[in-house]
């Protein structure tokens, strides 16, 4: 057999960094042997896998059509070392989440499949949903837990659970506790909005489409608990997921605002890339997902820990 493991190995790492130098860094070697390898791959079946731009690599053609078969045998070989080693465990997951996600279920997940799995080596990485997308195609992640859209042609997308948006104020908002709220009127208020390129943002926009250019957007921020504190301190009103909103609705210190006729409805889902080998990992973690929501309609009817 003309290939190695390691020129695998190089190749793989250098395909995700984009750069022979970070790959011979994540791989604990120099930089010289990194080159070394990757130079005799590519000698060996005398191809070209990388077209070089200065310092830095991008993938060719070529290169593209190996990567998901070269991220599969790796894959494999390190469930033969677990095995070959006595690990009874699924050894190391990559899980990256969305931001409510991430801060209110996966957390949880995580720490369960932790405590089932002692072995098991799990990398948690919470972004929003457009980060969560590139981490999957470069194959930085093996599994995602997303609130927003998603259609690259690379992706597989399984549904997992309904959720919902819910427009909320402070409780001595001007809008607050009025049932003839109408579009206009929140067309006229100000606004705190989670960024660009989050899950909740697009489905926002979606939802306000007709009067979006009307809309005076104070404050964009990346986290919900800081929406949800700046809108208790009067800055304007709110659009989040209402699973991160039921312990403030419950306590009264934020009120909800109803507009049944947005439609600010979504799913969870589960996401993977469509040529990554399913881990044993994986599967036991999307089976302990699916456990946490059986027989719940809505993200926000899920039993988690009570928040005084």
């Amino acid at each position: 057999m003309k290939l190695t493991l390691r020129q695998l190995d190089v190749f793989f790492e250098v395909a995700r960094l984009g750069s022979v130098s970070e790959a011979a860094k994540s791989l604990a070697m120099s930089q010289s042997a990194a080159s070394a390898a990757l130079g005799e791959l590519e000698r060996q079946f005398d191809i070209r896998l990388f077209d070089r731009i200065g310092r830095n690599v991008r993938l060719n053609a070529l290169g593209e059509q190996m990567l998901p078969m070269v991220s599969e045998v790796l894959d494999r070989v390190r469930e033969l070392e677990q095995h070959l080693g006595g690990e009874q465990g699924p050894g190391h997951l990559r899980v990256g989440a969305t931001l409510t996600i991430g801060n209110y279920l996966a957390t949880l997940i995580v720490a369960e499949y932790l405590q089932r799995y002692p072995a098991a080596r799990t990398d948690l990485h919470v972004h929003n949903t457009s980060d969560i997308i590139s981490g999957l195609l470069a194959y930085e992640l093996d599994i995602g837990l997303i609130e927003g859209p998603c259609n690259h042609p690379d992706l597989i997308v399984d549904p997992w659970v309904a959720d919902e948006l819910v427009i909320f104020a402070a409780p001595d908002h001007p809008l607050a506790g009025r049932v003839d709220v109408s579009v206009a009127d929140l067309a006229a208020a100000d606004w705190i909005l989670r960024e660009r390129g989050s899950g909740t943002r697009i489905t926002f926009e979606q939802a306000m489409r007709h009067v979006w250019g009307e809309l005076s957007i104070r404050l964009e921020l990346e986290h919900t608990e800081a929406i949800k504190r700046a809108v208790e301190a009067g800055l304007g009103l709110g659009c989040i997921s209402r699973l991160a909103l039921r312990d403030a609705f419950r306590r009264g210190s934020l009120v909800p605002i109803e507009m049944p006729r947005l439609d600010l409805a979504r799913e969870f889902s589960f996401v993977w890339h469509r040529h990554k080998f399913r881990t044993p990992g994986m599967q036991r973690f999307l089976e302990l997902c699916r456990q946490r929501t059986e027989g719940v309609d809505r993200s926000d009817h899920i039993a988690l820990p009570f928040v005084p």
